[in-house]
């Protein structure tokens, strides 16, 4: 079968090849893969991954070989999968199925592809946050596929949605999509906020920990940014107003029932993915090598088969 993997010197770090089969864990499934969607992990994971290595996290798919224990998805269902031991961007993979949902028939298989690392890790940090009936929760890079996802779940569950986003132009999609109030900075954003969701870091994580009210979390998300975290002296110094504040963050891949949350999302009719930028799997490596732009949504790169699926 053909995979992408990384090789040093040649365009984008990555090289279309022939691999071997997966050769399946007893609690594994092989997927067909039909449909791939890079992460910003997945494209920071490439630099530290020897030669050779197949990257890839996410993606969709259908069984071919049910797992070997008797348990999970049968043969020819549709899937959504997560596998971060990666060897996500290959025509077919092995992938624990603990981390594999089933997908409804009516999804296109480029939809499925953007669920499984950004949808579940919005539902995931939204949840954390308990109750959110009538609280002010600030979302930091709210046009990422994370922050998409979390106006969405955040407005279902009640909130008072606060979504930060530089491009003002996407700021009439973010109220669309349920958020109450739009910022392209956090400099206009009012202090005392319940909860907070950042994608950015850097001074943006900073900054959103000085706009938490009392016993207010902030979930730290990701590190778009780049950039280190200075805190001024005094930050952490609580006083009646501020007090039990808190910075927290989790590991998606360490959380339990995964596979129950994507199966819920995967069938979501109303959840909204954006735009897509569809491109051929073959276009992978020159997409990184330009700087894997991102015009506008997500780009999802469509996997090409000797044998059409039945």
């Amino acid at each position: 079968m053909l995979a992408w993997t990384t090789s040093p010197g040649s365009p984008g770090g990555l090289l279309l090849r022939e691999v071997d089969e997966p050769v399946p864990l007893p609690d594994e499934l092989v997927v067909r893969v039909e449909a791939v969607a890079p992460n910003p992990g997945d494209l920071a994971a490439l630099t530290g991954a020897p030669p050779g290595a197949i990257p890839g996290w996410d993606g969709s798919g259908v069984v071919l070989q049910a797992a070997a224990d008797g348990q999970g998805l049968s043969v020819g269902e549709r899937v959504v999968f997560l596998g971060l031991a990666a060897r996500g961007w290959a025509q077919r993979r092995a992938v624990p199925r603990a981390m594999t949902a089933a997908a409804p028939a009516d999804a296109s298989w480029e939809q499925l592809a953007t669920l499984p690392v950004p949808a579940t890790s919005a539902l995931r940090a939204v949840r954390r946050f308990g109750s959110l009936l009538g609280r002010r929760l600030l979302i930091v890079g709210a046009t990422s596929a994370v922050g998409r996802f979390a106006v969405q779940l955040a407005a279902r569950s009640g909130a008072v949605v606060v979504a930060v986003a530089r491009d003002q132009s996407q700021h009439a999609e973010l109220h669309r999509l349920g958020a109450h109030e739009t910022h392209t900075d956090l400099n206009s954003v009012s202090p005392g906020v319940y909860g907070a969701i950042d994608m950015i870091g850097g001074r943006h994580l900073v900054q959103t920990y000085a706009l938490l009210d009392r016993g207010g979390t902030v979930i730290a998300l990701g590190h778009a940014a780049g950039a280190d975290e200075h805190f001024p002296f005094g930050a952490f110094v609580a006083d009646p107003a501020t007090y039990d504040r808190a910075i927290t963050s989790f590991f998606l891949g360490s959380e339990p029932e995964l596979a129950k949350e994507m199966t819920y999302l995967a069938a979501d009719r109303e959840l909204q993915f954006g735009e897509l930028d569809v491109k051929a799997w073959t276009e992978l490596a020159a997409w990184i090598a330009a700087g894997a732009p991102r015009p506008s949504g997500r780009t999802v790169f469509t996997v090409d088969h000797e044998e059409p699926v039945s």
